[in-house]
Protein backbone atom coordinates (compact mmCIF):
# COMPACT_ATOMS: atom_id res chain seq x y z
CA UNK A 1 0.00 0.00 0.00
CA UNK A 2 1.42 3.46 -0.81
CA UNK A 3 1.46 6.08 1.87
CA UNK A 4 1.47 8.67 -1.08
CA UNK A 5 -1.39 11.55 -1.76
CA UNK A 6 -1.75 12.87 -5.55
CA UNK A 7 -2.75 15.98 -6.12
CA UNK A 8 -4.00 16.93 -9.59
CA UNK A 9 -4.23 20.58 -10.32
CA UNK A 10 -1.79 23.36 -8.77
CA UNK A 11 -4.22 25.99 -8.21
CA UNK A 12 -5.58 27.70 -4.69
CA UNK A 13 -7.57 24.42 -3.80
CA UNK A 14 -4.41 21.83 -4.81
CA UNK A 15 -2.09 23.84 -3.02
CA UNK A 16 -4.09 24.04 0.07
CA UNK A 17 -4.44 20.75 -0.16
CA UNK A 18 -1.27 19.42 -0.84
CA UNK A 19 0.76 21.24 1.97
CA UNK A 20 -2.63 20.18 4.12
CA UNK A 21 -1.39 17.03 4.07
CA UNK A 22 2.26 17.31 3.90
CA UNK A 23 1.76 18.94 7.43
CA UNK A 24 0.17 16.22 8.65
CA UNK A 25 3.14 14.33 7.64
CA UNK A 26 2.44 12.38 4.19
CA UNK A 27 4.15 12.69 1.26
CA UNK A 28 2.73 14.66 -1.64
CA UNK A 29 2.64 14.57 -5.51
CA UNK A 30 1.58 17.96 -7.27
CA UNK A 31 0.75 17.97 -11.15
CA UNK A 32 -0.14 21.03 -12.41
CA UNK A 33 -0.75 21.00 -16.88
CA UNK A 34 0.35 25.05 -16.56
CA UNK A 35 4.00 26.16 -15.79
CA UNK A 36 3.31 28.19 -13.00
CA UNK A 37 1.40 27.43 -10.21
CA UNK A 38 -1.53 29.39 -9.00
CA UNK A 39 -4.48 28.70 -10.89
CA UNK A 40 -7.10 31.08 -11.73
CA UNK A 41 -6.68 32.97 -8.39
CA UNK A 42 -3.08 34.37 -9.80
CA UNK A 43 -5.17 35.93 -12.50
CA UNK A 44 -7.37 38.11 -10.18
CA UNK A 45 -6.89 41.43 -9.15
CA UNK A 46 -8.25 40.85 -5.68
CA UNK A 47 -10.77 38.13 -4.30
CA UNK A 48 -13.06 37.95 -1.59
CA UNK A 49 -13.43 38.12 1.33
CA UNK A 50 -10.67 40.65 1.99
CA UNK A 51 -10.31 41.94 -1.38
CA UNK A 52 -6.64 41.25 -1.26
CA UNK A 53 -4.20 40.25 -3.96
CA UNK A 54 -3.68 37.23 -5.18
CA UNK A 55 -0.24 37.55 -3.68
CA UNK A 56 -1.44 37.80 -0.07
CA UNK A 57 -2.18 34.12 -0.29
CA UNK A 58 -0.51 32.32 -2.89
CA UNK A 59 2.83 33.64 -1.40
CA UNK A 60 1.91 31.83 1.69
CA UNK A 61 1.41 28.59 0.09
CA UNK A 62 4.62 29.02 -1.70
CA UNK A 63 6.34 29.43 0.83
CA UNK A 64 5.02 25.95 2.66
CA UNK A 65 6.10 23.91 -0.53
CA UNK A 66 9.40 25.36 -1.03
CA UNK A 67 10.05 24.53 2.64
CA UNK A 68 8.44 21.28 2.86
CA UNK A 69 10.64 18.18 1.98
CA UNK A 70 6.98 16.22 1.97
CA UNK A 71 6.31 17.72 -1.30
CA UNK A 72 7.65 17.29 -4.76
CA UNK A 73 5.71 18.97 -7.69
CA UNK A 74 5.86 18.78 -11.92
CA UNK A 75 4.61 21.60 -13.73
CA UNK A 76 3.74 21.50 -17.67
CA UNK A 77 2.79 17.94 -16.46
CA UNK A 78 -0.66 15.66 -17.49
CA UNK A 79 -2.21 12.92 -15.79
CA UNK A 80 -2.93 10.69 -19.05
CA UNK A 81 -4.21 7.35 -17.01
CA UNK A 82 -5.30 6.47 -13.36
CA UNK A 83 -5.80 2.79 -12.60
CA UNK A 84 -6.18 0.64 -9.46
CA UNK A 85 -7.81 1.35 -5.97
CA UNK A 86 -7.54 3.26 -3.11
CA UNK A 87 -4.21 2.99 -1.60
CA UNK A 88 -3.25 1.53 -4.89
CA UNK A 89 -3.49 3.84 -7.57
CA UNK A 90 -1.13 4.10 -10.62
CA UNK A 91 -0.72 6.51 -12.03
CA UNK A 92 0.89 7.99 -15.41
CA UNK A 93 2.16 11.31 -15.80
CA UNK A 94 3.95 13.40 -18.88
CA UNK A 95 5.82 15.80 -18.23
CA UNK A 96 6.14 18.24 -20.81
CA UNK A 97 10.01 19.88 -21.39
CA UNK A 98 9.80 23.69 -20.46
CA UNK A 99 13.39 24.08 -22.48
CA UNK A 100 14.50 26.36 -19.65
CA UNK A 101 16.78 25.43 -16.54
CA UNK A 102 15.85 26.41 -13.04
CA UNK A 103 18.44 29.19 -12.95
CA UNK A 104 16.31 31.08 -16.23
CA UNK A 105 14.96 33.67 -14.10
CA UNK A 106 15.23 36.83 -16.33
CA UNK A 107 14.06 36.38 -19.97
CA UNK A 108 14.88 40.08 -21.34
CA UNK A 109 18.33 39.17 -23.56
CA UNK A 110 16.52 35.93 -25.26
CA UNK A 111 13.01 37.95 -25.78
CA UNK A 112 15.05 41.14 -27.37
CA UNK A 113 16.71 38.38 -29.70
CA UNK A 114 13.52 37.59 -31.56
CA UNK A 115 10.76 39.71 -33.57
CA UNK A 116 7.93 36.73 -32.84
CA UNK A 117 5.01 37.35 -30.82
CA UNK A 118 2.26 35.54 -29.59
CA UNK A 119 -0.80 36.68 -27.88
CA UNK A 120 -0.75 36.61 -24.00
CA UNK A 121 -2.98 33.62 -22.89
CA UNK A 122 -2.64 35.07 -19.12
CA UNK A 123 -3.51 38.09 -20.26
CA UNK A 124 -7.03 36.41 -22.46
CA UNK A 125 -4.72 37.59 -25.50
CA UNK A 126 -4.79 41.18 -24.82
CA UNK A 127 -1.44 42.09 -24.75
CA UNK A 128 1.36 40.07 -26.83
CA UNK A 129 4.26 38.27 -25.19
CA UNK A 130 7.71 36.82 -26.65
CA UNK A 131 8.34 33.16 -27.17
CA UNK A 132 10.88 33.18 -24.00
CA UNK A 133 8.49 34.72 -21.00
CA UNK A 134 8.02 34.71 -17.48
CA UNK A 135 4.66 33.58 -16.95
CA UNK A 136 3.65 35.96 -14.64
CA UNK A 137 5.04 38.48 -12.12
CA UNK A 138 4.51 36.33 -9.09
CA UNK A 139 5.68 33.10 -11.06
CA UNK A 140 6.11 30.10 -8.93
CA UNK A 141 8.25 28.65 -9.84
CA UNK A 142 10.11 32.08 -10.77
CA UNK A 143 11.37 30.53 -14.07
CA UNK A 144 11.24 31.27 -17.43
CA UNK A 145 9.43 29.43 -20.35
CA UNK A 146 10.33 28.80 -23.98
CA UNK A 147 7.70 28.41 -26.50
CA UNK A 148 7.93 24.85 -28.25
CA UNK A 149 7.01 26.29 -31.81
CA UNK A 150 10.70 28.51 -30.78
CA UNK A 151 12.59 25.37 -30.69
CA UNK A 152 11.33 24.06 -34.59
CA UNK A 153 11.44 27.78 -35.28
CA UNK A 154 15.10 28.66 -35.14
CA UNK A 155 13.68 31.44 -32.73
CA UNK A 156 15.07 28.88 -30.45
CA UNK A 157 18.96 28.41 -30.72
CA UNK A 158 18.81 32.76 -31.67
CA UNK A 159 17.34 32.61 -28.04
CA UNK A 160 19.46 30.14 -26.58
CA UNK A 161 22.91 31.75 -27.92
CA UNK A 162 21.99 35.52 -26.92
CA UNK A 163 21.18 33.91 -23.01
CA UNK A 164 23.96 32.89 -20.80
CA UNK A 165 25.09 29.52 -21.13
CA UNK A 166 22.59 27.00 -19.72
CA UNK A 167 20.03 28.92 -19.04
CA UNK A 168 18.06 27.56 -22.78
CA UNK A 169 18.33 23.74 -23.46
CA UNK A 170 16.63 22.81 -26.58
CA UNK A 171 17.19 19.41 -26.47
CA UNK A 172 15.38 18.65 -23.18
CA UNK A 173 12.18 16.04 -24.23
CA UNK A 174 8.79 15.18 -22.68
CA UNK A 175 8.94 12.14 -20.24
CA UNK A 176 6.70 9.97 -18.53
CA UNK A 177 6.62 8.99 -14.96
CA UNK A 178 4.61 6.29 -13.06
CA UNK A 179 3.61 6.93 -9.64
CA UNK A 180 1.85 4.67 -6.60
CA UNK A 181 -0.02 6.62 -4.70
CA UNK A 182 -2.72 5.58 -1.77
CA UNK A 183 -5.77 8.49 -2.31
CA UNK A 184 -5.97 11.06 -5.39
CA UNK A 185 -6.91 15.09 -4.62
CA UNK A 186 -8.82 16.16 -7.99
CA UNK A 187 -8.51 20.13 -7.57
CA UNK A 188 -8.34 20.82 -11.50
CA UNK A 189 -10.58 23.83 -11.53
CA UNK A 190 -12.30 25.71 -14.07
CA UNK A 191 -12.69 27.36 -17.02
CA UNK A 192 -14.38 30.46 -17.69
CA UNK A 193 -17.54 29.68 -19.95
CA UNK A 194 -16.42 30.56 -23.79
CA UNK A 195 -18.27 33.48 -24.49
CA UNK A 196 -18.58 32.79 -28.80
CA UNK A 197 -21.00 29.68 -27.74
CA UNK A 198 -23.22 32.82 -27.20
CA UNK A 199 -24.35 33.60 -30.31
CA UNK A 200 -26.84 36.68 -29.06
CA UNK A 201 -24.21 38.53 -27.28
CA UNK A 202 -22.04 39.28 -29.71
CA UNK A 203 -18.78 38.80 -28.34
CA UNK A 204 -16.25 38.49 -30.76
CA UNK A 205 -18.47 41.08 -33.16
CA UNK A 206 -17.92 43.95 -31.10
CA UNK A 207 -14.46 45.25 -29.64
CA UNK A 208 -16.00 46.77 -26.66
CA UNK A 209 -17.50 42.93 -25.19
CA UNK A 210 -15.36 41.95 -22.84
CA UNK A 211 -15.41 39.08 -20.35
CA UNK A 212 -15.26 39.35 -16.54
CA UNK A 213 -12.21 37.77 -16.55
CA UNK A 214 -10.84 40.25 -19.12
CA UNK A 215 -11.88 42.63 -16.55
CA UNK A 216 -10.04 41.48 -13.77
CA UNK A 217 -6.58 41.15 -15.62
CA UNK A 218 -7.41 45.02 -16.97
CA UNK A 219 -7.59 46.25 -13.02
CA UNK A 220 -4.92 44.31 -12.11
CA UNK A 221 -1.78 46.57 -11.80
CA UNK A 222 0.00 43.58 -13.47
CA UNK A 223 -1.97 43.26 -16.60
CA UNK A 224 -2.30 44.52 -20.09
CA UNK A 225 -3.20 47.55 -19.10
CA UNK A 226 -1.09 48.37 -16.06
CA UNK A 227 -4.41 48.40 -13.61
CA UNK A 228 -6.79 50.48 -15.75
CA UNK A 229 -10.39 49.05 -17.34
CA UNK A 230 -10.32 50.28 -21.19
CA UNK A 231 -12.34 49.78 -23.94
CA UNK A 232 -9.88 47.65 -26.22
CA UNK A 233 -11.06 49.41 -29.41
CA UNK A 234 -9.34 52.95 -28.69
CA UNK A 235 -8.06 52.07 -25.11
CA UNK A 236 -10.25 54.89 -23.22
CA UNK A 237 -11.82 54.70 -20.56
CA UNK A 238 -15.66 53.72 -20.41
CA UNK A 239 -18.32 56.96 -19.19
CA UNK A 240 -20.74 53.90 -19.38
CA UNK A 241 -20.40 50.24 -18.32
CA UNK A 242 -22.87 47.48 -18.66
CA UNK A 243 -22.22 43.75 -16.69
CA UNK A 244 -24.53 41.31 -17.95
CA UNK A 245 -25.47 38.19 -15.50
CA UNK A 246 -25.32 34.79 -16.26
CA UNK A 247 -23.87 34.53 -19.05
CA UNK A 248 -23.93 31.27 -20.10
CA UNK A 249 -24.96 30.37 -16.58
CA UNK A 250 -28.59 29.06 -15.60
CA UNK A 251 -29.36 28.22 -18.98
CA UNK A 252 -30.62 24.66 -20.50
CA UNK A 253 -28.59 25.24 -23.84
CA UNK A 254 -24.94 26.23 -22.11
CA UNK A 255 -24.35 26.00 -18.17
CA UNK A 256 -27.64 24.83 -16.44
CA UNK A 257 -26.08 25.67 -13.07
CA UNK A 258 -25.97 29.05 -11.32
CA UNK A 259 -21.94 29.37 -11.43
CA UNK A 260 -21.68 31.62 -7.74
CA UNK A 261 -19.05 33.77 -8.19
CA UNK A 262 -20.19 35.76 -11.16
CA UNK A 263 -22.70 37.95 -9.09
CA UNK A 264 -20.41 39.03 -6.58
CA UNK A 265 -17.31 39.47 -9.41
CA UNK A 266 -19.77 41.73 -10.75
CA UNK A 267 -20.25 44.14 -7.86
CA UNK A 268 -15.99 43.77 -6.96
CA UNK A 269 -15.78 44.72 -10.57
CA UNK A 270 -18.44 47.94 -9.98
CA UNK A 271 -16.19 48.96 -6.93
CA UNK A 272 -12.87 48.85 -9.51
CA UNK A 273 -14.73 51.13 -12.35
CA UNK A 274 -16.10 53.31 -9.19
CA UNK A 275 -12.59 53.82 -8.12
CA UNK A 276 -10.99 54.75 -11.50
CA UNK A 277 -13.24 57.64 -11.91
CA UNK A 278 -16.50 59.09 -10.14
CA UNK A 279 -18.70 59.91 -13.14
CA UNK A 280 -18.57 56.35 -14.87
CA UNK A 281 -22.46 55.17 -15.23
CA UNK A 282 -22.67 51.20 -14.21
CA UNK A 283 -25.79 49.12 -15.67
CA UNK A 284 -26.21 45.44 -13.92
CA UNK A 285 -28.67 43.32 -15.67
CA UNK A 286 -29.65 40.19 -14.05
CA UNK A 287 -32.05 37.80 -13.23
CA UNK A 288 -31.01 37.47 -9.18
CA UNK A 289 -28.06 38.78 -7.25
CA UNK A 290 -26.80 36.00 -5.26
CA UNK A 291 -24.57 37.26 -2.39
CA UNK A 292 -24.29 34.15 -0.12
CA UNK A 293 -23.40 34.80 3.45
CA UNK A 294 -23.07 37.63 5.75
CA UNK A 295 -20.36 39.65 4.46
CA UNK A 296 -21.31 39.13 0.84
CA UNK A 297 -24.95 40.62 1.55
CA UNK A 298 -23.06 43.76 3.35
CA UNK A 299 -21.06 44.09 0.37
CA UNK A 300 -23.95 44.06 -2.22
CA UNK A 301 -26.25 46.25 0.12
CA UNK A 302 -22.74 49.13 -0.13
CA UNK A 303 -22.98 48.91 -4.04
CA UNK A 304 -26.84 48.99 -3.87
CA UNK A 305 -25.97 52.22 -2.17
CA UNK A 306 -24.37 53.75 -4.82
CA UNK A 307 -26.20 56.11 -6.65
CA UNK A 308 -24.33 55.79 -10.13
CA UNK A 309 -24.62 51.63 -9.72
CA UNK A 310 -28.22 50.88 -11.32
CA UNK A 311 -29.54 47.42 -11.23
CA UNK A 312 -31.83 46.26 -13.63
CA UNK A 313 -33.84 43.21 -13.06
CA UNK A 314 -33.73 41.03 -16.75
CA UNK A 315 -31.95 38.96 -18.72
CA UNK A 316 -30.18 40.73 -21.68
CA UNK A 317 -31.54 39.17 -24.67
CA UNK A 318 -29.74 40.89 -27.77
CA UNK A 319 -27.01 43.11 -28.62
CA UNK A 320 -26.97 45.46 -31.02
CA UNK A 321 -24.36 47.95 -32.46
CA UNK A 322 -24.50 51.62 -30.55
CA UNK A 323 -25.07 55.42 -31.89
CA UNK A 324 -21.63 56.10 -31.17
CA UNK A 325 -18.18 55.06 -32.14
CA UNK A 326 -17.35 51.60 -30.31
CA UNK A 327 -20.28 51.63 -28.18
CA UNK A 328 -22.71 48.90 -28.03
CA UNK A 329 -26.79 48.76 -26.82
CA UNK A 330 -27.76 45.88 -24.57
CA UNK A 331 -31.59 45.08 -25.28
CA UNK A 332 -33.82 43.30 -21.62
CA UNK A 333 -36.72 42.98 -20.50
CA UNK A 334 -37.36 45.03 -17.60
CA UNK A 335 -39.18 42.26 -15.38
CA UNK A 336 -39.96 44.75 -12.49
CA UNK A 337 -41.05 48.19 -14.50
CA UNK A 338 -42.18 46.42 -17.17
CA UNK A 339 -41.66 47.19 -21.09
CA UNK A 340 -38.16 46.85 -23.09
CA UNK A 341 -34.92 48.17 -21.95
CA UNK A 342 -32.41 49.76 -24.91
CA UNK A 343 -29.56 50.81 -22.38
CA UNK A 344 -26.51 52.12 -24.90
CA UNK A 345 -23.32 51.61 -23.37
CA UNK A 346 -19.00 52.22 -23.50
CA UNK A 347 -17.99 48.84 -22.59
CA UNK A 348 -20.36 45.48 -22.17
CA UNK A 349 -19.31 43.05 -19.68
CA UNK A 350 -20.01 39.54 -20.19
CA UNK A 351 -20.47 37.73 -16.40
CA UNK A 352 -19.61 34.62 -18.07
CA UNK A 353 -19.87 31.65 -15.99
CA UNK A 354 -17.48 28.67 -14.11
CA UNK A 355 -17.26 25.73 -16.16
CA UNK A 356 -14.94 22.63 -14.57
CA UNK A 357 -11.98 21.25 -16.44
CA UNK A 358 -13.74 17.74 -16.36
CA UNK A 359 -16.21 19.58 -19.26
CA UNK A 360 -13.44 19.59 -21.48
CA UNK A 361 -10.78 17.46 -20.82
CA UNK A 362 -11.05 14.28 -18.55
CA UNK A 363 -8.96 11.75 -17.58
CA UNK A 364 -9.09 8.09 -17.99
CA UNK A 365 -9.63 6.54 -14.84
CA UNK A 366 -11.62 9.63 -13.17
CA UNK A 367 -15.49 9.51 -13.06
CA UNK A 368 -17.48 12.91 -14.20
CA UNK A 369 -21.06 13.87 -14.03
CA UNK A 370 -22.78 15.21 -17.18
CA UNK A 371 -21.31 18.72 -16.07
CA UNK A 372 -17.79 17.77 -15.78
CA UNK A 373 -17.88 18.25 -11.98
CA UNK A 374 -15.48 15.03 -10.91
CA UNK A 375 -17.84 12.60 -8.91
CA UNK A 376 -16.67 11.54 -5.58
CA UNK A 377 -15.70 7.79 -5.36
CA UNK A 378 -13.53 5.97 -1.88
CA UNK A 379 -9.85 7.30 -2.63
CA UNK A 380 -10.61 9.90 -5.25
CA UNK A 381 -11.67 13.02 -3.70
CA UNK A 382 -12.49 16.32 -5.66
CA UNK A 383 -12.09 19.90 -4.28
CA UNK A 384 -12.31 23.51 -4.67
CA UNK A 385 -14.13 23.75 -8.45
CA UNK A 386 -13.39 20.33 -9.67
CA UNK A 387 -16.56 19.80 -6.97
CA UNK A 388 -18.99 22.60 -7.31
CA UNK A 389 -19.06 26.32 -8.61
CA UNK A 390 -17.28 28.20 -5.43
CA UNK A 391 -15.28 31.41 -4.23
CA UNK A 392 -11.98 31.09 -3.39
CA UNK A 393 -12.27 31.00 0.59
CA UNK A 394 -15.02 27.80 0.11
CA UNK A 395 -12.41 26.37 -2.17
CA UNK A 396 -9.60 26.60 0.91
CA UNK A 397 -12.17 25.32 3.23
CA UNK A 398 -12.87 22.57 0.49
CA UNK A 399 -9.20 21.52 -0.10
CA UNK A 400 -8.78 20.77 4.04
CA UNK A 401 -11.48 18.84 4.17
CA UNK A 402 -10.01 16.78 1.17
CA UNK A 403 -6.87 16.19 2.76
CA UNK A 404 -8.16 15.22 5.76
CA UNK A 405 -10.53 12.20 3.76
CA UNK A 406 -7.00 11.75 1.87
CA UNK A 407 -5.41 10.98 4.83
CA UNK A 408 -8.53 8.81 6.18
CA UNK A 409 -8.27 6.65 2.97
CA UNK A 410 -4.69 5.62 4.04
CA UNK A 411 -5.41 5.41 7.45
CA UNK A 412 -8.33 3.32 6.99
CA UNK A 413 -6.00 1.06 4.11
CA UNK A 414 -3.20 0.64 6.73
CA UNK A 415 -5.55 -0.99 9.30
Amino acid sequence: MSESILVVGGGFSGLTAAVEAAEMGYNVFIIEKESYMGGRVAQLNKYFPKLCPPSCGLEINYKRIKTSPKITFYNLAEVESVSGGPGDFNVKVKVNPRYTTPQCNNCAPGAEAVTTETPNEFNFGMNMRKPLYMPNMMAFPNQCVLDPAAVSSGDGQRIKDTMPEGHVDLDQKAEIIDLNVGAIIMATGWNPYDATKMDNLCFGKYENIVTNMMVERMASPSGPTEGKIVRPSDKEEPKTVGFVQCAGSRDENHLKYCSYICCMATLKQACYLREQSEDVEIYIFYIDIRSPGLKYERFYKNVKEDKKVHFIKGKVAEVKEGSSPGSVVLIAEDTIGGGKIEQEVDLAVLATGMQPTGATTQIPGIEYNSDGFVVSKEGIIPCGCAKRPIDVVSSAQSATAAALKAVQTLVRRAG
